[in-house]
């Protein structure tokens, strides 16, 4: 059983998240063989004040531009 998480910045709609779940077990189905039942996805929102890039926060970064 394949359990697949993913990590995505806060703020997508719960439609693309699941969308997102969709293709992701699309994916898993057709390249590891297993049935779609079998297939588990996690995603974890991370707030943009927990998510660095460069040393700074996302959030840092969205107000800066």
């Amino acid at each position: 059983m394949p359990i697949i998480q993913v990590q995505v910045l806060e703020g997508r709609s719960d439609e693309k998240i699941k969308e997102l779940i969709a293709g992701i077990t699309d994916t898993a189905v057709r390249t590891l063989e297993v049935n779609p039942e079998q297939v588990r996805v996690i995603v974890q929102p991370i707030p943009h004040r927990y998510w660095g890039v460069g040393g700074d926060t996302k959030e840092n970064q969205k107000s800066q531009l």
